[in-house]
């Protein structure tokens, strides 16, 4: 049975994931129609969330402070890191991941980059055994690289129209599936708006040095990498969207995991290639074809047997010993 507070935990992530793409879009919005370079974009975006997350630990001291000196409620959150290099190497690679991911978008497809990203939990999977120790038997691996295969077929008919820059996503999923596992490491020792503070100056860090040394560099620079002056305020506004809805939704995720458990809300990951999908058709007119149609089912398929699977062993090692004799 499903408690209270785990149905209102199940309901904030189903939110947060349906709109974690509406930073995608914004970001597909700058570099296509507002000719922003995608590392740029992605400054903007890290630049924005740090501001916002700072704003908060402004209100949160002014409360702290108007605390009386007896209140024995729960600590409130402090931008102060346990962990600081591994926090700001989070951020680097969370950087990284965001780069390489809105470089992607400018090209393909919404739904589709979106799609080939969902391999990263299978990258996790795999991770987690190399960094973390964790048992990974045959059926997850298979999983994994039928999930693989899932997204080639995603990748195929996109490598055909763009090139390399069509592998750029699997790039991104690297890079996150690695900020995934120093996350877990950091989870139970930061506050989530702690953490997301520190992601967003590692992110700040890795897209101002890129666009530095492209600077270095000049007209020899890839145009995605250089820097690009905002011309106007609809940038600068659309700038600010990314970072307060990131900042929600990743915060919002990070609360929703206190209150159930991961094995329980990992379904829901995929409501966002439906929402991506969604916005991809109204805003850009793009409507996956049957090869990626394909892909994608794959990919969602296999994230579903690996969940199904973990949940068949959650509840065997629950269940208490059978006696084996009389």
């Amino acid at each position: 049975m499903i408690t209270a507070p785990v149905a209102r935990a199940i309901a904030l992530f189903m939110v947060a994931i349906s709109i974690i793409p509406i930073v995608d879009a914004v970001a597909k919005t700058l570099s296509t129609r507002h000719d922003i370079s995608p590392v740029t974009v992605t400054l903007l975006r890290f630049v924005a969330q740090t501001i916002v997350i700072l704003a908060i630990f402004v209100v949160v001291t002014a409360v702290q402070r108007k605390r009386p000196i007896d209140d024995v409620g729960p600590p409130l959150p402090s931008p102060r890191a346990t962990m600081i290099a591994a926090n700001i190497g989070r951020g680097l690679l969370h950087g990284g991941a965001t780069m390489f991911f809105f470089i992607a978008l400018k090209y393909m497809p919404l739904a589709d980059t979106i799609a080939v990203f969902f391999v990263e939990p299978m990258i996790v999977l795999l991770l987690s055994a190399v960094f973390l120790g964790e048992f990974v038997g045959w059926p997850r691996r298979i999983a994994s690289v039928v999930a693989f295969a899932g997204a080639l077929l995603i990748i195929q008919p996109s490598y055909a129209l763009f090139g390399p820059v069509s592998l750029l996503p699997l790039l991104a999923a690297l890079c996150f599936a690695l900020y995934f596992i120093i996350t877990r490491r950091l989870t139970q020792k930061d506050h989530p708006l702690t953490m997301q503070l520190w992601s967003g100056i590692g992110g700040v860090i890795i897209s101002a040095g890129v666009l530095g040394a492209m600077a270095l560099i000049g007209d020899r620079a890839p145009l995605d990498s250089r820097f690009t002056m905002p011309q106007t305020s609809i940038v600068l506004w659309l700038g600010l969207v990314l970072g307060v809805v990131s900042t929600v939704a990743h915060v919002s995720i990070a609360t929703a995991t206190k209150f159930a458990p991961a094995s329980v809300l990992a379904p829901f990951n995929y409501l966002e290639i439906v929402s991506a999908t969604l916005l991809g058709f109204l805003i850009f007119d793009e409507f996956p074809g049957g090869m990626q149609w394909l892909g994608t089912g794959i990919i969602v398929s296999m994230g579903i047997v690996v969940f199904m699977r973990e949940r068949a062993l959650e509840r065997k090692t629950a269940l208490p010993a059978v006696p084996t004799g009389v």
